[in-house]
């Protein structure tokens, strides 16, 4: 079982199909997201505990739980093949691939984004790469619940299948070969690909990719948390498709 910490987390846990075994509230909570987890919680079915403030925070093993706490079935992963099917039946696919990605703030928020921006389904490695963990969840304000995610050994192997389904491949990667990310055309099934937190998307990886893009500095930083850049991706791709 995993924990889901938080009131957000675990409320919007409720509204996906993830398979929760029970919700712990502690004593004396209350406010709209309460009560919503308890009519969600009552309409799935799903045992909701009170527990008192000293066992809740025993339970909780020092994490900022906001007196809810879920325990989740283990983290459910796709397959490939479902992720490209899923993509296929969007009007404009968009696929994010994660190279590599160790920090689990960086996860969790990425995939946030993700969530938000509307991506159909998330790729990330098997190696050398944070797994989904409760901070992840958390981070990831319930997110996690809403997506398609599918765990690779091989993200080149990937990148091929994934051309001969009809994606285009982009990698933000920071080169002098790279083109401006706002100069790139992005209407057609796509697959975004970034990288480590320290040494980005990896040289093999990069030299599959159709083409690479990169956000110019302005200031003395040569580069952008990961977390943020694959926003400013992600929602410069949403906005080339929705413009007419």
């Amino acid at each position: 079982m995993k924990k889901i910490y938080g009131r957000k987390p675990v409320l919007e846990a409720l509204k996906s199909d993830a398979e929760l075994e029970v919700i712990y509230v502690s004593y004396n909570q209350h406010g709209e997201i309460i009560n919503q987890i308890f009519s969600a919680a009552k309409k799935r079915g799903i045992k909701i505990s009170q527990l008192s403030t000293s066992k809740f925070e025993s339970l909780s093993e020092g994490n900022n739980a906001q007196g809810v706490i879920a325990l989740k079935v283990t983290q459910k992963y796709f397959e490939l093949g479902e992720l490209i099917d899923a993509a296929k039946n969007s009007s404009q696919p968009l696929l994010l691939l994660l190279d590599s990605i160790q920090d689990p703030h960086n996860l969790g928020a990425i995939l946030r984004t993700a969530e938000c921006a509307g991506v159909d389904g998330v790729i990330v490695t098997t190696n050398q790469s944070t797994p989904i963990t409760d901070t992840v969840e958390k981070i990831s304000a319930g997110a996690v619940s809403h997506l398609k995610i599918c765990k690779v050994n091989n993200l080149v192997q990937t990148i091929q299948q994934l051309k001969k389904e009809g994606f285009w491949i982009t990698g933000s990667h920071l080169t002098n070969e790279s083109k401006f990310f706002s100069d790139q055309d992005y209407k057609m099934p796509l697959a975004l690909v970034v990288g480590n937190e320290e040494k980005g998307i990896r040289k093999l990886v990069a030299e599959n990719c159709d083409f690479l893009i990169k956000i110019p500095m302005k200031g003395k930083i040569d580069s952008l948390n990961v977390s943020v850049a694959t926003g400013v991706l992600l929602f410069e791709i949403n906005r080339q498709r929705s413009s007419h």
